[in-house]
């Protein structure tokens, strides 16, 4: 029997150990703390391929400096000595341009639009968790601040996917907690969301069930092909196998600098929590200058924005919460912002150049899979997919041959 190592049981992991058992492979699941434990629990959920884009764009050069100053703002950045993340910075500015745009939208297309069938193919193998479709509301205070917004759809759907977007003359129809400040607002369909905690943890318990192995509260110190692929855990141990993935988020360079990735993922931490409504939240609300997302979840509301580059490790800052509860209170009605339920923070795995690190390590048998920033959740399964692929058949898919975690 063939038999791989997956270290980490987010959902990039979990679908990579799923789809490798479509290839017959048994695996065993390792993460030092448990399932959905790092930034696959308290995000916003969605599914949208169609905002699955470069993160570094024209309007960061006038957005960030502005944002800097303000202590409210979507994007935080801590004023401190730490010549690692200014470095990262740079050369994640530097491709703020409409050039740098196209080239890593065009990279990341082919994958955005097998994305949903992906979710579609977990469902029929049998994961007990269900997607949910639109429409999705995005709001705008003004005319003005709808731009940005638009140029961006625009520019995915000459990419080549499918994204239907209309204009809402009553947004509150869909969104009733939406207040009166939102001026213009648009429905974007073709796109869903899930209830991301639950469903990655149906997806372990799919894996388990199919008969995989799944091991938490075990830290992997170091992982090597030193004579056959394996990882040596904390306690000295060493486990091997036919392959090993690593697929550890904002932690991926601790086991895969050592074997040739030297592509910065610099923690990018996002903040959610979650508050009761008047009226019961049906759809999901994008708030795009305020960078807010709300997502119906578990009879709540979901309100996740910010990103704040900080060590993924450090504790939550509670004046990021207090930030985005300030944003959207005169944006959002019927609920009660100063009674705040699963308050979270979770780092997401950001490279400077947008791109995720899909492959194989300079040691042999030892693959990565992580560094999707904001679209871990989304890019997930078609990840484990590809990367299934490539470590049964050898063979690199084009979908994933720009993320190549050697460049």
């Amino acid at each position: 029997m063939v038999r791989s190592i997956v270290v980490g049981a987010g959902m990039v992991g979990l679908a990579t150990a799923w789809h490798l058992q479509e290839h017959g492979v048994e695996v065993t699941v390792i993460d030092r703390t448990g399932v959905a434990a790092g930034s696959s629990w308290g995000n916003a959920g969605w599914l949208t391929p169609g905002k699955t884009i470069p993160l570094a764009d024209p309007s960061l050069w006038t957005y960030g400096p502005r944002a800097l100053m303000d202590p409210d703002a979507a994007l935080h950045v801590p004023f401190r000595v730490d010549a690692g993340l200014w470095s990262f910075l740079a050369r994640f500015a530097s491709h703020g341009t409409h050039g740098a745009w196209d080239r890593t939208m065009a990279s990341l297309t082919p994958i955005d639009r097998m994305a949903l069938e992906c979710f579609d193919e977990l469902t029929a193998g049998g994961v007990a968790a269900e997607t949910r479709k639109g429409p999705f509301v995005i709001g705008f205070t003004e005319e003005a601040h709808s731009k940005g917004f638009l140029r961006e759809i625009e520019g995915v759907i000459r990419h080549g996917q499918d994204v239907p977007i209309e204009r809402l003359e009553n947004p509150r129809e869909l969104a009733p907690q939406l207040s009166d400040a939102v001026k213009v607002a648009y429905r974007l369909d073709g796109q869903r969301f899930i209830e991301p905690g639950p469903y990655v943890q149906a997806l372990a318990d799919a894996v388990t069930a199919r008969g995989g192995k799944l091991q938490t509260g075990v830290a992997v110190r170091s992982v090597d092909s030193a004579g056959q692929p394996g990882v040596t855990l904390a306690d000295g141990e060493r486990m091997i196998a036919d392959s090993v993935v690593i697929a550890t988020g904002a932690w991926l360079p601790q086991l895969a600098r050592p074997l040739g990735v030297k592509v910065r993922v610099q923690a990018g931490r996002g903040y959610s929590f979650t508050v009761d409504t008047d009226e019961p939240a049906r759809h999901p609300v994008y708030l795009p200058f305020q960078r807010i997302a709300c997502t119906p979840y578990q009879g709540r509301l979901r309100i996740a924005g910010t990103m704040e580059f900080r060590q993924a490790d450090e504790p939550v800052q509670p004046r990021r919460i207090q930030a985005i509860v300030n944003q959207a209170r005169t944006l959002l009605t019927g609920l009660d912002l100063d009674d705040r339920h699963d308050e979270w923070v979770g780092s997401r795995p950001v490279t400077p150049d947008g791109l995720p690190l899909v492959g194989a390590t300079r040691a042999p048998g030892v693959y990565v899979a992580g560094g999707h920033g904001m679209w871990g959740i989304v890019l997930g399964p078609a990840t484990g997919k590809m990367l299934a692929e490539r470590i049964v058949t050898g063979k690199t898919d084009p979908v994933i041959a720009p993320f190549n975690p050697l460049r």
